[in-house]
Formats: C-alpha cells, sequence, structure tokens
C-alpha cells in the first residue's frame, strides 16, 4: 500500500535521518488549532486521538485528555471534520487516527474506512481489536487505501510477531514498555535490538512510543528507530499551556529526534 506514510518515510530515509511523530487528542482544547499547527512545528507524522470513555492502554494524562475531549462535545463524526479541515491546507503530512473498537464498530467498519479516506486519513491504530479479529476492519480500511497499524510490544515473542505484522501496512507501532502511556520509555539498546527484530520481519518502518518526555530520550529514541513518538507529554503541554506551548514542545522534541545519529 502506498500513501503518505510510505511516501514520508522514504523521504526521511532518502534524507538518512529519524522522523518525529506527534500524539494529540481530538477535541481538547482548541485541538483544531494545534493540529493546523504540528507539520510546521516538525511532526513527520501526526497520530489524532479519537476520545473513548475507556481508553485502557492509556495513562492518566491521555484518559483525562480524551474525558474532556468528550465533555466538550466531541464525536468520531467531529474527529473527521477536524482531519478534512486540515487537509484543506495540508496535503502532504500522513495522519493517523488513534484509538479503540467500540466507536468505530458503532459506525460500522465500512462506513468508517468510507469516511476517513473522505477526510484524509491515512491509517489506522486500534489498540484493542487483536490481528485474529481485525480481518473485517482491515479489508474495509484497504479498499479505501487505508493503513491498518498494528502494535508489537517487549513481551512479543517471535511466533506472535509473525501474527502481528502479518497484513499490517504503513509502519509498526513498537511500544517500549510493558504497561500504559505516559510510563517510562525503554532502555535505547534494548530498543535498538527490539526495533531490528521487528523490521526484519515486517519489512516495514519502526516507530517507537511510550514515555518519551524529554529531547534527550527523544534523541536517544530515535537513533535506533525510524521515529520517535511523544504522545502524553504533548497532551500535558496543551492542557497547560494551550497551543503555543503544545506546539513550542513538540518544535523542542523534533529537533532532537532529527538531530539524532542513526
Amino acid at each position: 500500500m502506498t500513501n503518505r506514510i510510505t511516501t514520508r518515510f522514504n523521504e526521511l530515509e532518502a534524507y538518512g535521518r529519524p522522523g518525529f511523530v506527534a500524539y494529540m487528542m481530538a477535541g481538547d482544547g482548541d485541538s483544531q488549532a494545534l493540529l493546523n499547527a504540528l507539520p510546521e512545528a516538525g511532526a513527520d507524522v501526526i497520530e489524532l486521538g479519537m476520545p473513548f470513555t475507556d481508553p485502557m492502554a492509556d495513562g492518566p494524562s491521555i484518559q483525562a485528555s480524551a474525558l474532556r475531549a468528550l465533555d466538550a462535545g466531541m464525536t468520531l463524526k467531529g474527529v473527521f471534520d477536524q482531519a478534512a479541515k486540515f487537509r484543506e491546507h495540508d496535503t502532504d503530512t500522513p495522519l493517523v487516527l488513534m484509538g479503540y473498537a467500540n466507536p468505530i464498530h458503532h459506525m460500522g467498519f465500512e462506513n468508517f474506512a468510507r469516511q476517513a479516506e473522505k477526510a484524509g486519513v491515512d491509517g489506522l491504530i486500534c489498540v484493542d481489536i487483536p490481528p485474529e479479529e481485525d480481518s473485517e476492519l482491515r479489508t474495509a480500511l484497504e479498499a479505501h487505501g487505508i493503513a491498518l497499524i498494528r502494535l508489537a510490544t517487549p513481551t512479543t515473542d517471535d511466533k506472535r510477531l509473525e501474527t502481528v505484522v502479518e497484513n499490517t501496512s504503513g509502519f509498526v507501532y513498537y511500544v517500549s514498555t510493558t504497561g500504559v502511556t505516559g510510563a517510562a520509555s525503554g532502555m535505547a539498546q534494548e530498543v535498538g535490538a527490539a526495533v531490528s527484530r521487528v523490521k526484519s520481519a515486517s519489512g516495514l518502518p519502526v516507530v517507537v512510543g511510550f514515555g518519551v518526555r524529554t529531547p534527550e530520550q527523544a534523541a536517544a529514541i530515535a537513533a535506533e528507530a525510524d521515529a520517535v513518538v511523544v504522545g502524553s507529554a504533548i497532551v500535558d503541554a496543551m492542557h497547560e499551556g494551550g497551543v503555543a506551548a503544545a506546539t513550542e514542545l513538540v518544535h523542542t522534541l523534533s529537533q532532537a529526534a532529527h538531530g539524532a545519529k542513526k
């Protein structure tokens, strides 16, 4: 599958630099302004969170962010509306939705995929559908040119990894620690070995996230991966200081990631 995700990682490889992936929550504060500002701040790929009441893989920061967004009236339709508005002025930056199965299933897989394509979405990370149960969703997404991106973890052994990477597209998201988002990040040397293993099994770029908060952490992880993901720290900065604080943090972290020596 060739879409903006593949194009962007090909560009990063040609530049010889790792990428920076920024996660934010749709509907938390002035999220449209933040979404629009992320590419200029240094985000190579954007993960746009779909708020859900029971985000089991997320720590306190993103849990609170999701509840704030829901309290403010954000819906799945609203997420698509924000993506579509973003695409009015940015046609190049890959946009990946990240969330949970319940709202997607409620909308209907085909309808979700169709609306996502119409809004200019490039990929989906659905945290709580295992590979054995995602064929209906994957088929719908593939029909609309949207990558289904799966997650691998430190507990994913070689046999399980084969199942995880089969039919995965875009990139593989490697969770650097056991636990929830915002937890301490994994040691860079351990991440490097894991990235090599996942990349060998999948043939896809590998991005690493969960727990990265500082420029030093971003640079250390980025040196071992195709890209580093930051989420909770951006969500916290947005909540505490608004769009200006969040974009400044993204600028600082992305510069550290881009400057890492692979």
